[in-house]
């Protein structure tokens, strides 16, 4: 299924009727010429979104409307990699507890997030400049990953590193090993998601037979689209707990217990997009990028998140739960009361850098982006760009801004370096830049074998077996996707 949207805003529905369902940088080939020299390199970084904190005590998840865009106009390869507008939801504990990296070891936290959202992967099987959507979920320094149902850390199925971390709730959606599919060629409409705790599952006293808890938060992924509104899936409260067997001081601290921090990061994460750096006969540094491209309204301004809210458990939560426990029956609508959309703040931060390799080390030189870039208002929610049109190309019929493709190196006044938007007549042709072709920036095709589960009548996926199925669905990457629904 393919998922359609809209850009007006509603307030987020459940349908609570539980049919639950398990589903490196490349080289650059030049022709020779006269070229002095040229490097195969890479745009990465993150563009942030500024915001005011929402109070603490809304702890109990978040939603947004993110743009969704192609952010290149041909795809560059299989080492492209980077999400478009999103967030990371940590753990907020009562005591501090180190959040790094490999903290768990030394009696901290470790680092746990629902991050995820919109973009494109370097471990697609089926890519496309249309992004995808996956969860995202992370536990305890990556030891366990849940990117959707069935998907996660790994490649051997018998081994649970996150694979089964998320369970499907509703039987309208498919969503594909390989990501959730957004209909080809979306282009500036905006999709409502986030995650909100539902009480599904019910408190435990032991854990895979061991006498540690497993709370009863299941954060479930709400969708408010055109074709699909409501919520999706959610992460079983096992996928964290099952680690506090492995390090006893974190029972009761991760997400199946534990509130999120309202106060979270909202940026766009570039890992890598293709560029060639390219050096004159003076030895000056120039480079190009693949064709970079943000969303643009009529009036020439691009909309990339608005309306960033957090919860408390009195918008939902409350409700269900006493809906459980003999109850009147939930309406299912979140309570204005128990939300706080957070307005966005001045700033223009955006670091995003492009990689020189010198004597085996990599420099990291900033690209000037406001120069090119500034901030616009429009409202108190919403996060908006103008773009220079002396710098960037505006094409209103198709609605899109491409920015600046050519930079140089220059040395400021602080005598730190950074890269310059310059025109394509302003790079001495030695360079060989103007030359190069979309194929001169390919790294290389994904991997195209199929995902597949396992097929020996010992897996859970034969024993006991599905309900219903087989089915196929033909999707817009241009895969086939033959499925099966499980109860349980």
């Amino acid at each position: 299924m393919n998922l359609a949207f809209f850009s007006r805003r509603t307030p987020l529905t459940i349908a609570l009727a539980f049919a639950f369902a398990l589903l490196i940088f490349s080289t650059v080939t030049t022709p020779a010429s006269a070229f002095q020299k040229q490097d195969a390199t890479n745009v990465f970084g993150f563009t942030l979104l500024p915001k005011e904190s929402a109070p603490e005590s809304f702890g109990a998840g978040f939603s947004m409307y993110p743009t969704i865009w192609s952010l290149v106009e041909t795809h560059p390869g299989k080492n492209f990699q980077s999400g478009l507008f999103g967030t990371w939801m940590k753990i907020k504990t009562e005591q501090p507890m180190d959040p790094k990296i490999g903290a768990e070891k030394n009696g901290g936290l470790g680092y746990n997030s629902v991050e995820g959202g919109s973009g494109v992967w370097r471990h697609n099987r089926f890519p496309t400049i249309t992004p995808k959507f996956q969860m995202g979920g992370v536990a305890v320094s990556f030891k366990g990953i849940a990117n959707g149902p069935g998907f996660g850390k790994g490649r051997d199925w018998n081994v649970d590193r996150g694979r089964y971390g998320v369970a499907q709730l509703s039987n309208r959606v498919v969503f594909p090993l390989d990501g959730l599919n957004y209909k080809q060629g979306t282009f500036g409409q905006s999709i409502g998601y986030g995650y909100l705790p539902l009480p599904l599952t019910v408190v435990k006293s032991t854990t895979a037979g061991k006498n540690v808890p497993t709370g009863n938060q299941s954060w479930t992924l709400f969708l408010d689209s055109k074709t699909f509104k409501g919520p999706l899936t959610f992460f079983t409260p096992y996928f964290w707990s099952r680690h506090t067997l492995d390090y006893p001081h974190l029972q009761g601290k991760l997400f199946d217990s534990s509130p999120n921090k309202p106060d979270r990061q909202i940026q766009m994460e570039t890992q890598h997009i293709a560029a060639i750096r390219g050096t004159d006969k003076n030895g000056d540094s120039y480079a190009r990028t693949t064709r970079i491209r943000f969303p643009l309204d009529p009036k020439g301004l691009s909309h990339v998140l608005t309306h960033n809210t957090c919860y408390d458990k009195s918008a939902l939560w409350n409700q269900v739960d006493a809906w459980f426990k003999g109850g009147p029956v939930a309406t299912g609508k979140i309570k204005k009361k128990g939300s706080f959309t957070t307005k966005i703040t001045p700033g223009n931060r955006n670091t995003w850098r492009i990689v020189l390799r010198e004597k085996g080390e990599k420099i990291k030189h900033p690209i000037d982006w406001q120069a090119f870039a500034k901030r616009a208002k429009t409202d108190d929610y919403t996060m908006t760009f103008r773009f220079d049109p002396k710098k960037t190309e505006h094409d209103m019929d198709n609605g899109w801004v491409t920015l600046p493709e050519y930079y140089k190196l220059v040395v400021g006044k602080n005598k730190k370096s950074k890269w310059v938007p310059v025109s394509s007549d302003d790079v001495p042709k030695e360079t060989g830049l103007q030359k190069l072709t979309p194929q001169s920036f390919h790294s290389g095709n994904n991997r195209s074998n199929p995902w597949t589960t396992p097929n020996n009548q010992e897996s859970v996926w034969k024993s006991p077996g599905p309900a219903a199925g087989p089915f196929k669905a033909k999707l817009g990457d241009g895969s086939t996707l033959t499925y099966h629904w499980y109860k349980f």
